[in-house]
């Protein structure tokens, strides 16, 4: 039986990137995004509803990210779904599918700095270049139960 996992997105963040590091210095970035999608109900009215999608960055992408994008950044993110479980402090077991990006393609104009504004008017798409996958697997697992449970506690 032949598998595919393949996700392509574009979207907007509904707030900052997290950008964390693991013991070993990796950077890995959360971004929260929001995609929309517009359609007509049976009646022919205009609906249009929204899915929140955590999406996961690593090494320079993540840096990238967190430096240029901010709360409201529209971008393409391309990766794969990934699920993952975990037992929290209170010992109930937690799980969660998120995006692996891949790829991170900023849309909307170039910014120096995050809170720097863009130019009016002015929207170019800024490639990043694709990151190397992980070769430590251990340690994104690792990392992420620890950075799910930090989230959790708060």
């Amino acid at each position: 039986m032949a598998n595919f996992n393949k996700v392509f997105l574009i979207g907007n963040l509904t707030k900052d990137p997290e950008l964390r590091y693991t013991p070993q210095g990796t950077a890995v970035a959360n971004l929260r995004m929001a995609v929309n999608r517009k359609f007509r109900n049976k009646n022919q009215e205009l609906k249009e509803e929204t899915c929140f999608i955590n999406v996961v960055t690593w090494d320079k992408q993540a840096e990238n990210c967190n430096q240029y994008l901010k709360k409201g950044s529209a971008l393409f993110a391309e990766g794969r779904l990934q699920s993952r479980s975990w037992e929290d402090n209170a010992g109930q077991k937690r799980s969660v599918i998120e995006v692996r990006a891949e790829r991170v393609q900023f849309l909307g104009s170039p910014r120096s700095a995050r809170t720097q504004e863009p130019a009016e008017g002015h929207f170019e798409p800024v490639e990043q270049s694709p990151v190397e996958p992980l070769q430590d697997l251990s340690t994104e697992a690792v990392w992420l139960g620890e950075s799910e449970e930090q989230t959790n506690e708060s």
